[in-house]
């Protein structure tokens, strides 16, 4: 469920923060991270990997003992997901999540050898998409239309 960090010196999530402890592994969250194994699943087809999920927590105290095993404080939590542990204590249903890599299964399906294959614009290393020219200068008027500000770091 967790994997630690050496560049931020904590425990991060591997997946998400939202993801369900197993039921056996509770206490694990504070005791024992590193072995602390996620309500999670992969979806693999022939042995391609084309989706994944995980069963949401859906109880305010293990949401906030797996926030805390991350390295937020409580207060950081409750300004940040507030919203979210206040509604568990009203009694959310258990729930789950699945996302799977439509890009993926129609590489599969037709037996390219490159995701990019089947990308109907895909992007370079650094982020550029080449047939569009993007990312490109905004200007003004286009900014204001949508009003967007743009601040510059000190």
């Amino acid at each position: 469920m967790f994997e630690y960090s050496e560049e931020e010196g904590r425990y991060a999530a591997m997946h998400h923060p939202f993801t369900a402890p197993m039921d056996e592994d509770l206490d694990k969250l504070e005791t024992d991270k590193k072995n602390c194994r996620a309500k999670a699943y992969d979806i693999v087809l022939n042995g391609t990997e084309i989706g994944g999920g995980s069963i949401r927590i859906n109880v305010p105290e293990i949401q906030e003992a797996t926030f805390r095993a991350i390295g937020m404080t409580d207060e950081m939590a409750m300004s940040r997901f507030g919203h979210l542990i206040n509604a568990f204590k009203y009694g959310a249903p258990p729930h789950a999540g699945l996302a799977y890599g439509l890009d993926r299964l129609v590489m599969i399906m037709i037996g390219a050898d490159s995701i990019k294959d089947v990308i109907a614009f895909p992007k370079m290393q650094n982020a550029n998409e080449l047939m569009m020219n993007s990312p490109d200068a905004v200007d003004a008027k286009q900014l204001d239309e949508l009003s967007i500000a743009i601040t510059r770091a000190e």
